[in-house]
């Protein structure tokens, strides 16, 4: 934009340099480094040279095919994300059908909202003393229920079983994220152009047919924007399962997530940071395969025919022009 020959433009690029420059200094160049500290030989905590390795891929190779530990973590990482997320995305978009249901004008909504998206906002270290207190072993408020209804006569040691610490930890991520979805659904909802729904009142729809034939296909992009940084989220998973069960990743690594793994190759025992970084980066390219996967099945198919039913028009007007 141009005023009395002044080019305001350039103030933008002024406004920006502190971001580029916060981006290039913490999250670029950190980035590049793990990525080369992958392809090294690099341990330990006292400083010596570094080397590429003879063969730059070994570290990468050696955690795919022969590690245990993280082909494991990699299996749980997935498996607590879609234990959460499906439930997540479920009760979310039935809260939202719930609240932006117009025929309902559900009363006291703001405060309905607060308290649903309150678990969001406590930190992760306060949930897992809490979950923790819950699940005590063998005095807990959960054990004395079980026992008060004459479910169980022994304590149960619900941290020590597989299933059930995974069951706890996919409850958790899902009680403390299921709030902030709703929240983005229901904004999703209200930037819908009123018309849809008042055409669909006057065609008789009911509210099933028109969240089912208005709501969900207008939310497309936002559920696409909440299943990809879920899924990032999922995939980074660390402080639940690093603060929740003692020793982290236990019983027996089924809570041990990659993020977990990292930390504990980076940071304990041998010192590992070539290894820390190569699962890094393996983490980094299975979330950009699995975001450019989902973008692809969750394209605007109408769009795409669109486009190319206008590049055959175009095709077939050059072709007669050339004809004439």
């Amino acid at each position: 934009m141009r005023r009395k020959g002044v080019n305001y433009s350039k103030y933008g690029y002024i406004f920006s340099i502190p971001f580029i420059l916060a981006f290039l200094i913490f999250s670029l160049y950190p980035t590049l480094y793990t990525a080369f500290i992958g392809f090294t030989d690099m341990k330990g905590v006292i400083p010596k040279q570094v080397h590429i390795l003879d063969n730059p891929f070994g570290n990468f190779k050696d955690l795919i095919l022969n590690n245990v530990s993280f082909k494991q973590s990699l299996v749980n990482t997935f498996v607590l994300w879609i234990a959460n997320f499906i439930p997540q995305i479920g009760l979310a978009l039935l809260l939202t059908a719930w609240f932006t249901n117009r025929r309902l004008n559900i009363k006291g909504q703001g405060a309905f909202k607060v308290l649903l998206y309150m678990p969001n906002i406590i930190t992760a270290s306060t949930i897992a003393v809490l979950f923790s207190t819950l699940f005590a072993y063998p005095m807990g408020p959960v054990n004395s229920l079980f026992h008060a209804l004459g479910w169980s006569d022994a304590p149960i040691q619900f941290l020590q079983d597989k299933n059930t610490a995974r069951g706890i930890v996919s409850f958790i991520q899902f009680w403390m994220w299921y709030g902030n979805t709703m929240i983005i659904l229901i904004a999703g909802v209200m930037g819908i152009n009123p018309a849809l729904f008042e055409a669909a009142a006057i065609d008789g729809a009911t509210g099933t047919q028109t969240f089912f034939r208005v709501t969900l296909p207008s939310l497309r992009t936002i559920l696409l924007y909440s299943l990809v940084t879920s899924m990032i989220g999922g995939l980074q998973m660390f402080d639940i399962p690093q603060l929740f069960i003692t020793p982290a990743g236990g019983p027996d690594n089924a809570t041990l997530t990659t993020s977990v793994f990292i930390y504990g190759q980076a940071f304990k025992g041998a010192y590992m940071y070539n290894k820390a970084a190569a699962a890094s980066m393996i983490m980094f390219l299975i979330a950009a395969v699995l975001s450019a996967l989902l973008f692809y099945l969750m394209r605007d198919r109408g769009e795409a025919k669109l486009r190319k039913q206008l590049k055959l028009q175009e095709k077939a007007a050059k072709a007669a022009a050339k004809g004439l």
